[in-house]
């Protein structure tokens, strides 16, 4: 026999048992009050007491100990029936439908590589020489060299000039200041220890435990929020739009984009899932390569079936 109950129904019988509680403590003032202290003290002084004892309360009719049983029997009853409230108190989970293989990517995912400026298009080759025969009345005769007599004598000076004086160059002006370094963190793509979806901190490590749990997390949080669109819902567009996005050093998400898109706007609610990550505070353990939090590229497909 099934005694689990839902937290709403575990709620309303809290709520009621208080209410029959503060209830019966109205209904026992209530019937004090009711008591008139001069009557009370009449029929106090007409009563015999067969006992010294019997007189020692002044109202024997008041005695609050009177009904302490009755009290103490209320008590246990609640008592026991919170605990088995307690006991049987069950939380259900939001349960989301979460497509068969959707972490599956095909090996033919086209990346549209960057657009980059064409280069201009080489110069034509230069025409080929073109080879003209000289005639023989148009080659000139070269004259025969004339040598000079440069001999020396022993005894003959020969003065030379004095070399000129260099002059002192100016100082070279001072090289310009090197232009500032524009600090760009580097985007890897894998790292040694890649970035997790958050909600596994308390998973056993090993095996590969914290990756599944983290996927697993990562599947319902999509689908907890994703919206098939109107337009591909009506045309019946299924398929998966492949999203690449980037895991900053704080956890945070940036650069979402669509890589492949099935149309009908599904790739755009893709995005929009993924950018709401942040505004919903869903903080990713960040990638880390030799120990320190880096930037990392993640792509992930989100796959749309109709049911």
């Amino acid at each position: 026999m099934n005694f689990e109950l839902t937290g709403m129904q575990v709620l309303g019988i809290f709520l009621g048992l208080v209410a029959l509680i503060i209830a019966l403590i109205f209904i026992v003032k209530n019937v004090l009050k009711s008591k008139d202290s001069e009557a009370l003290k009449e029929e106090f002084v007409s009563m015999k007491k067969n006992s010294p004892l019997e007189g020692r309360n002044k109202y024997p009719q008041l005695d609050v100990f009177k009904n302490s049983s009755t009290f103490f029997g209320v008590g246990m009853v609640s008592a026991l029936l919170l605990i088995f409230l307690a006991f049987n108190w069950t939380q259900f989970e939001e349960e989301v439908k979460v497509p068969e293989y959707s972490l599956d990517i095909e090996e033919d995912i086209m990346v549209e590589p960057p657009r980059t400026t064409k280069p201009p298009p080489p110069p034509p080759p230069p025409p080929p020489p073109v080879i003209e025969e000289v005639p023989e009345e148009m080659v000139e005769e070269e004259d025969e060299p004339v040598f000079e007599d440069q001999t020396v004598e022993i005894e003959e000076k020969v003065n030379t000039p004095p070399p000129p004086k260099p002059k002192k160059a100016a100082p070279p002006p001072p090289p310009p200041p090197p232009p500032p370094k524009k600090k760009v963190d580097e985007i890897f793509k894998a790292v040694e220890e890649m970035p997790r979806f958050p909600g596994c901190e308390n998973e056993a490590p090993g095996k590969g435990r914290l990756d599944k749990c983290s996927e697993k997390a990562l599947l319902k949080f999509i689908y907890k929020y994703i919206e098939y669109p109107t337009i591909a819902r009506e045309t019946g567009l299924e398929g998966r739009a492949i999203i690449q996005f980037v895991v900053d050093k704080d956890g945070s998400i940036s650069n979402a984009k669509v890589l492949r898109d099935i149309g009908g706007g599904c790739g755009d609610e893709a995005v929009r899932v993924i950018n709401l990550m942040n505004k919903k505070g869903k903080k990713w353990k960040p990638g880390k390569q030799q120990g320190q939090s880096v930037r990392v590229q993640y792509i992930l497909p989100v796959k749309f079936q109709l049911e």
